[in-house]
C-alpha cells in the first residue's frame, strides 16, 4: 500500500469510528438557552448500543445508541427560568451548567446581520450598558457543506457583557434587548450568517430542485463555476497581497486595510451549501423563531425576477427542517441606498412585501433608515426595535402596530388612483407635499403623481396619465419616502402589478 493510500485508509477509518464516549453538539455547554414551553430535546454520540440517560429540572430519560452511536431523547417542556443544570451520562457524565430556559431565535442573512454592534451608532454606550446575562448569543463559524452535516463549529454560549457584546450581531442584540424589556425572559440568538451571500445557498437542495421555477439559480452557481480555477488563483493573489500590506501597515503603526470582499469565498455561493454546514445541524434544537436579514446580493438583473418565489420557499424550507408549523419568521427589507443605474433593489423589496402572504411573517421597513452612500448603516438601533415591534405583536400577541402601512389595493376613481393599505391608522406625510407615487396607464409608463392622503387612504392622479391602472410607490434604489403612519413606521415601498 503506497503512504497515500495509506493515509487515504486511516483518515478514512478515523471519521467512521465510533465515540467511546457520550458526546453532545456544541449547542449544548455552558451558558446555553433552551426554548421555553416546548419539549426539550436532546441528542448526541455515543459509543455501539451505549446506555444513555438524561435529566433535566427534574425529568429523566434513558435511552440507547443505535449501532451508529445516535442517540436522542425528548424531555417536557418548562418554563423560563433558570440558571438550571443539565446532565448527560453514559460510560461517562457530562453537566452542562448554568442553562436558561426563554425563548430561542436563529438570526441569520448576510453583512448586515453580520454587522456587529462595536461598528454601530453610538457603539461605546451601547457596549458599555450591555450587561444582562438574560441575553445570550452562540454564533456559528462560517463553513459549506455539498450534504447535511451532523454539528456545527462554533464559539459557545456568551452571556451579554460589556466585554463580549461588541462582537454579538448589532440587529440580533438590539431586538433581543427589546424583548427582553417587554417579555422579561431569557433571549437566546443563534448566530449563524454570511457576509455576501444569495438566499439560495441558504435553501435545501431539495427544496431549490423540488421547484422548476427555481432552476435559475442553478445556471447562475454553473455561470459562477465556469471559469473557478482561475477566479479562486487570483482570490489567492489578492489576499496575500492584502496580507502584506496588513503587515506592513501594523509595522509602520498605520491603520490596517479592511479585508477586501470577493463574492463567493470558499464557495459561499452554492446552493444548500451554507443551509447544510450552517443552518441543519441547527434544526434538531427547538427555537421560537427567526429572524433575516439578508436580499443584497439577490437584487441583480439574473436575481431578483427569482426571489419571490425563492424567499419564500426558503421560509417554508425552515419551518419544515424544525418541524415547529409555522414559526415566526421576520426579515427585514432592504433599507434606502444608492447602487447605481441597473439597480434592481426595487423588485428585491417588493419580492420580500408579497412574503408577508406567508403564516406568521413580519417585516420591518427601513426605507427611511438607510445611508445613501454606505450599503452597511450603522443605524441597527432602529432596525432591531423594528423587528422587535412585530415580534411582540405576531407571536407575543401584544395589541400594537408594529408595521408601517402595507400595499392592498388600489381601485381606479375616475382619472384617479385609490391606493388602499394595511396598518393605515393615522396616514400623515414626513413633508410638505406627499412624494414617491407614480401612476401608469396600459402602456405602462410610469409618471410621477401627485398624492394626497384621504383617511386611510392616498389617492393618486396625474394629468400626463388620464387613465391610470397601476400605481408604485418608493420605486428607486434610494427612494424618496414620506408616508407614514400613527406609530411613525414608514410605508413599505410597493407597486401594484408587475
Amino acid at each position: 500500500m503506497t503512504l497515500l493510500r495509506r493515509l487515504a485508509f486511516l483518515a478514512a477509518a478515523a471519521a467512521c469510528s465510533l465515540p467511546a464516549e457520550v458526546s453532545l453538539p456544541a449547542l449544548f455547554a455552558d451558558h446555553m438557552v433552551i426554548q421555553r414551553d416546548l419539549p426539550v430535546h436532546v441528542w448526541g454520540r455515543a459509543g455501539e448500543r451505549e446506555a444513555v440517560s438524561v435529566e433535566f429540572q427534574g425529568n429523566s430519560r434513558n435511552t440507547q445508541a443505535d449501532d451508529l452511536g445516535f442517540w436522542s431523547v425528548y424531555l417536557p417542556p418548562v418554563a423560563a427560568g433558570g440558571p438550571y443544570e443539565l446532565t448527560v451520562k453514559g460510560t461517562n457524565a457530562i453537566t452542562v451548567h448554568d442553562v436558561l430556559v426563554g425563548d430561542v431565535w436563529i438570526a441569520s442573512g448576510q453583512s448586515n446581520m453580520e454587522f456587529a454592534l462595536q461598528d454601530a451608532n453610538n457603539a461605546q454606550a451601547e457596549i458599555a450598558a450591555a450587561n444582562d446575562d438574560g441575553i445570550r448569543a452562540f454564533h456559528v463559524h462560517r463553513a459549506v457543506a455539498s450534504h447535511t452535516v451532523l454539528d456545527v463549529t462554533a464559539d459557545s454560549w456568551e452571556p451579554a457583557t460589556p466585554q463580549t457584546a461588541g462582537r454579538f450581531s448589532a440587529v440580533a442584540y438590539f431586538f433581543a434587548r427589546d424583548l427582553r424589556r417587554k417579555s422579561h425572559v431569557p433571549i437566546g440568538i443563534l448566530e449563524s450568517y454570511w457576509g455576501g451571500t444569495p438566499a439560495e445557498a441558504w435553501t435545501s437542495l431539495a427544496s431549490l430542485s423540488a421547484d422548476a421555477s427555481l432552476m435559475p439559480v442553478f445556471a447562475t452557481w454553473a455561470r459562477v463555476n465556469e471559469d473557478a480555477v482561475r477566479t479562486k488563483m487570483r482570490r489567492k493573489n489578492q489576499l496575500e497581497r492584502w496580507k502584506a500590506e496588513v503587515a506592513r501597515a501594523k509595522a509602520e503603526g498605520k491603520t490596517a486595510p479592511g479585508r477586501p470582499w470577493a463574492g463567493n469565498d470558499d464557495d459561499s455561493w452554492s446552493p444548500a451549501g451554507l443551509f447544510n454546514a450552517m443552518i441543519a445541524p441547527l434544526t434538531h434544537f427547538p427555537i421560537r423563531g427567526a429572524i433575516w436579514y439578508q436580499g443584497e446580493n439577490n437584487a441583480t438583473e439574473e436575481g431578483a425576477p427569482t426571489y419571490p418565489r425563492l424567499f419564500q420557499t426558503m421560509i417554508q424550507d425552515w419551518r419544515k427542517a424544525w418541524g415547529e408549523d409555522d414559526f415566526p419568521f421576520l426579515f427585514v427589507q432592504l433599507a434606502n441606498f444608492k447602487t447605481g443605474p441597473n439597480s434592481r433593489w426595487p423588485e428585491l423589496r417588493d419580492a420580500q412585501r408579497q412574503a408577508l402572504n406567508l403564516r406568521h411573517t413580519g417585516m420591518a421597513v427601513t426605507i427611511d433608515i438607510g445611508d445613501a452612500g454606505d450599503i452597511h448603516p450603522k443605524n441597527k438601533q432602529d432596525v432591531g426595535a423594528r423587528l422587535a415591534l412585530a415580534a411582540r405583536a405576531v407571536v407575543y400577541g401584544e395589541n400594537i402596530e408594529y408595521s408601517g402601512p402595507v400595499f392592498r389595493q388600489a381601485i381606479p376613481e375616475g382619472g384617479s388612483l385609490r391606493v388602499r393599505f394595511d396598518h393605515a391608522g393615522g396616514l400623515k406625510s414626513k413633508n410638505a407635499v406627499l412624494r414617491g407615487f407614480e401612476i401608469a396607464g396600459a402602456d405602462r409608463q410610469y409618471q410621477p403623481a401627485e398624492a394626497r392622503i384621504d383617511g386611510s387612504t392616498v389617492v393618486v392622479s396625474s394629468s400626463s396619465v388620464p387613465a391610470p391602472v397601476l400605481v408604485r410607490y418608493a420605486w428607486a434604489d434610494n427612494p424618496e419616502a414620506d408616508l407614514y403612519n400613527s406609530a411613525d413606521l414608514p410605508a413599505s415601498p410597493f407597486r401594484s402589478g408587475e
